[in-house]
């Protein structure tokens, strides 16, 4: 009973050990939340109206739930410059809007 018991404990502990170091190793990338919370303020005011309150447009905007994680440049270089119907972005925002908008983007819709 007492080694069945210290098997458990162990594996508890060996789990509890990898899930932090898991975590750890995301956490680098993660967003600040004071970031993600001023990218959701400016994506509110200036993206919203065409690309939906929830980053879902249903008359065809794109999704931005979706936008691959490992493209920042492409998103940056989108809302800077704009593309297709989006216009550009990089002379009414400044680079620390548009990093936050990204951060609220990867982030999701909280």
């Amino acid at each position: 009973m007492k080694n069945a018991i210290r098997t458990m404990v162990s594996t508890i502990a060996v789990c509890a050990l990898a899930q932090t170091a898991v975590v750890r190793a995301d956490a680098p990338d993660a967003p600040a939340p004071e970031q993600v919370k001023k990218g959701s303020a400016i994506y509110s005011q200036n993206c919203s109206p065409c690309h939906g309150p929830r980053m879902l447009d249903p008359q065809g905007a794109f999704d931005l739930r979706i936008f691959p994680r490992d493209e920042k440049t492409r998103f940056l270089t989108s809302v800077s410059k704009g593309k297709n119907q989006m216009p550009p972005w990089g002379g009414l925002l400044s680079a620390d809007d548009i990093e936050a908008l990204w951060a609220y983007t990867i982030a999701g819709e909280k």
